[in-house]
């Protein structure tokens, strides 16, 4: 029999409703053409724990749901603020006030009702840090935005030997275009890339796969802005430039506190975004095995 049209991947059904062929039973089917039935199975078994559900976080789930990674581990302890609008995909007027961890459950399993989703209203930090088994992940992803978690995240999951990907600043930046993957210690122009440099290399740590922008950051025009920071876990106010999180409300019962700081960082829907799609496809092409061919 002589077969016209593309050949589809196995496990995807073609039904015909009102003229129109819709596919069905293989929501994964398109993702499944470049990957291969292994390593949508690889992706189906893994379990990815993101840390940070905010403007780089919050995409990087979204991808990872939508390329059918199986379990999710989610945490955060913020809630979904005004000033999140303009860049954090689970922040709408609907969510205002939720929990981000469990905003982007509802979404997720929206997404992928198969997916295993665990949420933790956590703050990582050195003093939490012994609540989480990294022996457990198969890739841990970092997006929080304070120095002494991010380098306290890092060794966690370098000791456990569970892959790491970090992302470096975001903030204060307006090309998406100019972001790379690469070494920790092959990086430059980023500030929060410099400080994490020679943090990690006193520590004694020899590699680490980061997403970060060659971008130099831009001054913000207005830095007058009131945010919520940590009190206890930066050992300044000036380590939270990274964040973007400005004019929202500590979590009842965090150690969170509104302080007036020298600089409140610019944010955009752009550059987080691209940052976390980068970060989460590094995370699916090194589950699967997949090698990358630049041209």
């Amino acid at each position: 029999m002589i077969m016209n049209g593309p050949v589809l991947p196995r496990g995807l059904l073609c039904c015909k409703k009102k003229g129109t062929e819709l596919a069905s039973m293989n929501q994964f089917a398109r993702t499944q053409l470049l990957i291969g039935e292994e390593g949508m199975e690889a992706l189906r078994r893994a379990r990815v724990a993101v840390f940070g559900i905010g403007g780089v976080g919050g995409y990087a789930v979204e991808a990872l749901a939508r390329s059918g990674v199986g379990t999710l581990d989610l945490i955060d302890d913020d809630k979904v603020c005004l000033s999140n609008l303009n860049r954090q995909i689970i922040a709408t007027h609907k969510t205002l006030g939720k929990y981000k961890v469990d905003v982007a459950k509802e979404r997720i399993l929206d997404i992928n009702p198969d997916c295993t989703v665990n949420t933790c209203r956590v703050f990582y930090t050195p003093e939490t840090s012994d609540r989480f088994d990294f022996t457990q992940y198969d890739y841990v992803i970092d997006a929080i935005d304070t120095v002494t978690g991010k380098l306290e995240l890092i060794m966690q999951a370098q000791r456990a030997g569970t892959p790491i990907i970090s992302s470096m600043g975001a903030g204060n930046k307006m090309d998406p275009s100019a972001f790379e993957v690469a070494d920790i210690y092959k990086t430059s122009v980023c500030p929060l890339a410099r400080v994490m440099r020679n943090e990690l290399r006193k520590r004694g740590v020899k590699s680490l796969k980061v997403v970060y922008s060659k971008e130099p950051p831009i001054s913000p025009v207005d830095d007058m802005a009131v945010s919520a920071v940590d009190d206890m876990a930066v050992s300044s106010v000036d380590e939270m430039d990274i964040s973007g999180r400005t004019n929202c409300t500590g979590p009842s019962g965090t150690r969170r506190e509104y302080i007036r700081r020298r600089q409140t960082p610019g944010s955009n829907a752009f550059v987080p975004s691209a940052a976390g799609l980068i970060i989460a496809g590094e995370v699916v092409c090194d589950l699967t095995g997949y090698q990358k061919r630049h041209f």
